[in-house]
């Protein structure tokens, strides 16, 4: 049965998380990283059958196309914080209620058999408490399995810039899983190295991906302004050589990006 609830009031911060992914328009062209890690959670999904399913943060719908060609459920529901992706995610899966708004403040309802969210748990205010929402939405036996990043994601860009969202490591979320009760626990990580011919060919695709490079969120609930000037974007891009240039096979100078990805899989007893 089709649903589709209104936004809820969004902080400034989530406001503007979205209006950045609404503008990136060529997401999933270049969100390559992104696709293969919801490839790995799809994989690691270990039930074909289920009962319900909560996809949170499901942005363009890269794992709800996945969830829809290889999951069977009777009941689906997917969360968007988003409004312009509603239509898109609900021809992917006619059946499955779009609800839209902050999945940190809003009413995603419970007894879930599946949890899923891939690559959207970092923009959470207090990424960690998604944990704690998840056993309380899933049924007894029910999979939480979510793809987030480490901190070292973005490093060459933390080291320059002191910009990057706040990422709790890898024992911060042991620990509230084991804290909220989650059973038969793994957590492991990817990294990936992007290869770019500029410093600034990076900052377009960062940007491409929903990514500002004009605010750094320092730690959990506290966001700081950066602003690019000509001067120090060609700081910026000086620095960049000097500190991860390589040759690529023809010898050419190229530079890298580093994705660290956090892949998580838990069960409620």
């Amino acid at each position: 049965m089709k649903k589709l609830d209104t936004p809820d009031d969004l902080s400034a911060r989530k406001q503007t998380i979205a209006r950045h992914f609404s503008s990136a328009g060529d997401y999933d062209q270049h969100a390559n990283i992104q696709q293969t890690v919801c490839q790995y959670l799809l994989a690691n999904i270990a039930q074909v059958k289920q009962s319900s399913v909560l996809e949170v943060g499901a942005g363009t719908g890269q794992m709800t196309r996945l969830l829809a060609e290889y999951i069977q459920s009777q009941h689906w529901v997917i969360n968007e914080l988003c409004s312009e992706q509603a239509a898109t995610l609900q021809s992917i899966l006619p059946t499955a209620g779009i609800v839209i708004g902050d999945a940190e403040t809003i009413d995603l309802k419970k007894n879930y058999s599946l949890i899923v969210s891939a690559n959207a748990v970092q923009w959470f205010d207090d990424p960690l408490i998604f944990v704690t929402q998840s056993v309380q939405r899933l049924q007894s036996g029910g999979q939480l399995i979510f793809s987030t990043f480490t901190p070292n994601n973005f490093l060459q860009i933390k080291m320059l810039t002191g910009q990057g969202l706040y990422y709790p490591d890898i024992d911060e979320w042991q620990s509230a899983l084991v804290d909220a009760g989650f059973e038969k626990i793994e957590l492991s990580t990817q990294r990936f190295d992007l290869p770019f011919s500029t410093p600034y060919a990076i900052l377009k695709h960062m940007k491409l991906t929903g990514v500002s490079t004009n605010q750094t969120q320092v730690k959990s609930n506290s966001t700081q302004t950066f602003m690019w000037t000509k001067s120090r974007l060609r700081q910026f891009e000086s620095d960049y050589w000097q500190h991860f240039s390589v040759q690529d096979e023809e010898g050419q100078p190229i530079v890298h990006l580093t994705y660290e990805v956090l892949i998580v899989s838990a069960f409620k007893p």
